[in-house]
């Protein structure tokens, strides 16, 4: 199977708000493509999407405005972080973002009453700034700020915008 290309900014036939069933769905739209992984990162160009799931406890998200930690250090059985973040891969990747301008799609999973939920896509967003930081466990933690974008604004659509 061949590699779909970059995709940065909207994605044709999905409008913010739209809501998708599970990650396999929201997945096959390409609006966020890893099954698992909450940063969709392409070596070398950028991150394409986020996936905001309550997965990090250092993340504050004011609608508007977002404060996302990066991937790595996070125990999988516990979920609490117990090692340093690095500024490599998808992490590398968002600071990228920051740097080129490039706008990242959000995806916000919503809790539901009886513990069900959906994925909802939440429009474009700049990272406006990142840095390292000390998280609450006290680890090294990468932290990326990101403000949406207005809804009228253009996005380059694919790596060969850029």
């Amino acid at each position: 199977m061949a590699k779909q290309p970059a995709t940065f900014g909207a994605v044709a036939g999905f409008q913010e708000g739209y809501e998708f069933l599970n990650r396999l769905e929201l997945s096959a739209s390409g609006v966020h493509r890893p099954t698992r992984a909450g940063i969709g990162a392409r070596s070398g160009l950028g991150a394409e999407s986020i996936v905001l799931a309550e997965g990090y406890e250092d993340d504050v998200d004011l609608g508007h405005v977002i404060l996302y930690t990066g991937q790595g250090g996070r125990s999988s059985s516990s979920g609490q972080q117990v090692a340093d973040q690095t500024l490599t891969g998808a992490n590398l990747e968002l600071a990228r973002n920051c740097t080129t301008g490039l706008p990242v799609r959000v995806v916000r999973r919503i809790q539901q009453a009886g513990g069900l939920f959906f994925y909802r896509y939440d429009g474009l967003y700049r990272i406006t700034a990142y840095w390292q930081e000390t998280g609450k466990s006290g680890f090294s933690i990468w932290r990326f700020k990101l403000e949406r974008m207005p809804l009228t604004q253009g996005a380059p659509n694919s790596a060969a915008d850029i």
